[in-house]
């Protein structure tokens, strides 16, 4: 089995009958136990099993129903939704992909959501990044070089990431980053090459190539130098699947 650390998602709060509905028909829906288009069980047999009154099983079916999980039709029953029209913005449902193990065509469609977005805002660092926030992130460069772990390096990995966004100066891109944050450390805890300290160096060195072409204010060299980092990531992650 594959080692996992979902970060900020391994503390979970205590949950009431509502959540843990949620919870679980929400994991089903992802892991394929409930398949795409196919109605879910009638609202007694769903009830009944997990104990709950059928209150609290129409409150958890609003829910699910928000995050796009669901569709509730008279005389249908509820389906559930195709998986293109999932949030896969929403906490939950990124949480049940990662709990659940991820296939490569989740991680392709992530790597390829980053190329649309984090070069373009290296890019805008170095037109925009402060004296003090390019120190802050060359230190967190050092960072990433001495990291004694795979844990390490990933945290210092996805600090890296959120200090560039934020030095972009544009609130969409560092809240996107921001939304899928859990999904983006899940991505560098796998590609995390600190097993092998010369592919951490070579790893690290390629980060700390963004960092300065943001300094040297390079918008194209900043802007390549993250398209490399995204690519040679993503290719690392299909290897260890």
């Amino acid at each position: 089995m594959r080692e996992q650390f979902w970060g900020p998602l391994n503390t979970q709060p205590t949950r009431n009958s509502h959540a843990q509905v949620v919870d679980a028909i929400g994991a089903d829906i992802i892991r394929g136990r409930h398949a795409q288009g196919t109605a879910l069980p009638r609202d007694e047999e769903m009830a009944s099993r997990f104990g709950v009154s059928r209150t609290v099983l129409r409150e958890a079916i609003k829910t699910l129903t928000a995050k796009g999980l669901l569709v509730a039709r008279s005389r249908v029953g509820t389906k559930v939704r195709p998986r293109d029209d999932w949030n896969m913005f929403d906490a939950d449902v990124l949480r049940w992909h990662l709990e659940g193990g991820t296939e490569r065509a989740f991680y392709a469609d992530l790597s390829e959501m980053r190329l649309a977005i984090e070069p373009y805002a290296a890019g805008l660092a170095a037109e925009r990044a402060s004296g003090e926030a390019i120190l802050a992130m060359r230190r967190t460069v050092e960072r990433m070089i001495s990291a004694p772990d795979r844990r390490s390096f990933a945290v210092a990995d996805i600090e890296l990431h959120r200090q560039i966004t934020k030095a972009s100066g544009n609130v969409f891109m560092h809240s996107v980053s921001a939304l899928i944050e859990a999904a983006l450390l899940s991505s560098f805890w796998i590609s995390s090459p600190a097993e092998s300290p010369i592919v951490q160096s070579e790893v690290a060195e390629d980060h700390g190539r963004i960092v300065g072409a943001i300094a040297a204010r390079d918008v194209p060299g900043a802007e390549a130098a993250m398209r490399h980092v995204i690519l040679v990531g993503r290719d690392r992650i299909f290897r260890a699947l």
